[in-house]
């Protein structure tokens, strides 16, 4: 029942900025470690940036200074605000989170359905 729902994709032109938003929804007890990946047509997935339970973050060199995730426990979202987008950056991209629900034993990984983000030059 625990679920990520993704949103905030779409198309923009480069140099542009698109915030993708991934909320944690069902009967959740705690979560831990928040992650996006992205997937180009053709390439492995990627992860991209980390964020700890505690707010430590991590990215991927081809993101660092343009990309900001960053999280809100309240409402159980993790954000990926993307700047200077650049044609490259177009992939679907994946949030992920180390979840424990409310009736379960174990955390376990969740993964969200994906949003299309596309970059045109």
């Amino acid at each position: 029942q625990v679920q990520l729902v993704e949103s905030g994709g779409g198309l923009v032109q480069a140099g542009g900025s698109l915030r993708l938003s991934c909320a944690a929804s069902g009967s959740i007890f705690s979560i831990n470690g928040m992650d996006w990946y992205r997937q180009a047509p053709g390439k492995q997935r990627e992860l991209v940036a980390v964020i700890s339970s505690g707010g430590s973050t991590k990215y991927a060199d081809s993101v660092k200074g343009r990309f900001t995730i960053f999280r809100d426990n309240a409402k159980k979202t993790v954000y990926l605000q993307m700047n200077s987008l650049k044609p490259e950056d177009t992939a679907v991209y994946y949030c992920r989170a180390d979840i424990k629900g409310d009736d379960s034993r174990w955390f376990r990984n969740y993964w969200g359905q994906g949003t299309q983000v596309t970059v045109s030059s």
